[in-house]
């Protein structure tokens, strides 16, 4: 019976999506309306080869559900490598206008790719490892397998759609021009059902887990799944212009719009990019170090602190606009106490190490997981020391800001990112040990190295920017044109590019090792991997 209601569902969709393309009134709709139609036509044919076919016996599972979670690892893998090309390439085109190629007009332009660079290393890069990654430790932590059947495959698969129509929607130039939400209003609504499904899932694994206790880095994936889900649908309000178009119209406006922005914009930071990362830090920290967590006292402090500080933080993006000052001078206040808590945190990850310390002369992967402590140690500081109104007027919306960013979403997201799935992939797969260390250590260098170019360059190219934009001379006029400035950023511009070479080829060698790990590693015998599956960790 079931089957048959998805049949009905699948072909209805089918034919609105066809009907959708038919009526298509720009590109990016009728492009999204064809992907659509073929997708659930392929889903309808595959129901349909299924249905009132013999039914197996029903077997129980006892096993945790890794399957979700390899696919996690390879889309996290390989959606990292694509959103840093996009990301060395825009590099390049600020640096040299020449690769805003003519033909490419329109599609392959900086503004096009800017967007498509930014989600893909947050959403597609950050959000898969973030899915995969909750996934494991809450069984692991829960001993018990995720709740909903099939549903995480659902959320998988349906998060690589909205990855996939969000991105092909920039290049064709569907977007709310909105930092951090540039999907328009249908992406949106498939998003937020995809990540209502996840919520689900996650909190139905937790509910019937087998442990009395709930481990802390649950408390940062829940906090960050709930969170994000409240963020998105505020910030997304909008009234389609048509059902058959991709444009639509913001609920809110002017200031009141920027507002609910910075409110959603910096919780992405607050709770996407860092309550989430801070699940990872909180289980593969210990267990790469085989040390129990240093302060568990600390870690719930930490916890409470930051999910309540973090949420007021936004204003701080809106100084000298038309925001009331005692609006901004809040969210500054609150971004200045937000630095005790995230250094908790950040003492609470590395005092992990304690009696554990040798490990990071033979261990590369312990000592990326480290580093990324370190950059989100430092991307703390900087952030609450910006956040001040007179700091602020010298760096925001300079390249200050963007080495910042950088900083922390290549140094502290990326590295615990890169760190968590080392430490995956020979657990997924049943491996030994990964393909080689050595590697590992090529990969360690060359991103460190490639964010520190990539950061210093653009903290030195933004003050240079702050101190000539606000330049003037005796009687009140400008020193400095905007091309004069633009002249003078060439060379740290085409430092910041080979800052992202370096750290896009660190990223091609991790995928290089871990192909070989699953194909060349010897494999842990089947009994030990049999019992690796059952307790809880």
């Amino acid at each position: 019976m079931l089957n048959y209601i998805k049949l009905i569902a699948l072909g209805m969709l089918t034919l609105f999506a066809a009907v959708a393309a038919n009526f298509a009134r720009d590109l990016a709709y009728q492009v999204h309306a064809v992907l659509i139609m073929l997708i659930s036509a392929g889903l309808f044919i595959w129901v349909l080869r299924r249905t009132d076919e013999p039914v197996p016996p029903r077997q129980i599972e006892t096993s945790y559900m890794d399957g979700v979670i390899r696919y996690g690892v390879i889309a996290t893998a390989f959606w990292g490598v694509v959103g840093f090309l996009a990301g060395t390439f825009i590099a390049f085109q600020l640096a040299f206008p020449e690769l805003n190629f003519d033909w490419s007009e329109g599609y392959a332009n900086f503004g096009r790719l800017r967007p498509l660079h930014t989600s893909a290393v947050i959403f597609a890069f950050g959000g898969n490892a973030l899915i995969a990654t909750s996934f494991y430790v809450v069984q692991r932590t829960s001993a018990a397998r995720l709740w909903g059947g099939n549903a995480a495959w659902f959320v998988f698969w349906g998060y690589q759609l909205f990855i996939v129509l969000a991105a092909t929607g920039y290049l064709l130039g569907a977007t709310q021009s909105k930092e951090y939400a540039e999907p328009e209003w249908y992406i949106d609504l498939w998003l937020t059902v995809v990540w209502l499904v996840y919520l689900a899932v996650f909190l139905g694994t937790i509910i019937k887990r087998r442990e009395p206790h709930i481990y802390v880095a649950n408390w940062f994936f829940l906090s960050f799944i709930v969170t994000v889900a409240m963020l998105h649908v505020f910030n997304n309000l909008s009234i389609p212009v048509s059902i058959w178009g991709s444009k639509s119209v913001q609920v809110f406006s002017g200031v009141q719009d920027a507002m609910v922005q910075w409110w959603y914009g910096h919780n992405a930071v607050g709770f996407f990019l860092t309550a989430g990362f801070l699940g990872m830090m909180y289980y593969f920290v210990p267990k790469q170090a085989e040390r129990p967590v240093f302060s568990y006292k600390l870690s719930i402090i930490h916890f409470w602190a930051l999910i309540f500080i973090y949420i007021w933080a936004g204003p701080h993006h809106l100084h000298y606009t038309a925001l009331p000052d005692w609006a901004s001078t809040l969210g500054m206040v609150f971004s200045i106490v937000l630095w005790m808590p995230s250094w908790g945190g950040m003492i609470n990850g590395l005092m992990t190490l304690s009696g554990a310390w040798d490990k990071l002369r033979t261990d590369p992967v312990l000592r990326m997981l480290v580093i990324s402590l370190g950059f989100y140690g430092m991307s703390t500081f900087e952030g609450p020391m910006m956040s001040i109104r007179a700091v602020n007027s010298l760096s925001h919306y300079t390249d200050w800001t963007i080495g910042h960013v950088h900083s922390g979403a290549l140094g502290w997201n990326g590295m615990i990112t890169f760190g968590a799935l080392y430490y995956l992939v020979p657990k997924l797969w049943n491996r030994q040990r990964l393909y080689s260390l050595s590697l590992v250590s090529w990969h360690f260098w060359l991103a460190t190295i490639g964010i520190i170019l990539y950061a210093a360059s653009m903290w030195v190219t933004g003050i240079m920017e702050g101190l000539m934009w606000r330049e003037v001379d005796a009687n009140g006029f400008l020193v400095n044109s905007f091309a004069d400035t633009v002249s003078a950023k060439l060379p740290m511009y085409v430092v910041r590019g080979l800052g992202g070479v370096m750290f896009l080829a660190g990223s091609l060698i991790m995928c290089y090792n871990l192909w070989m790990t699953v194909k060349r590693s010897p494999a842990v015998e089947a009994s030990a991997a049999t019992a690796h599956a059952t307790p809880a960790e």
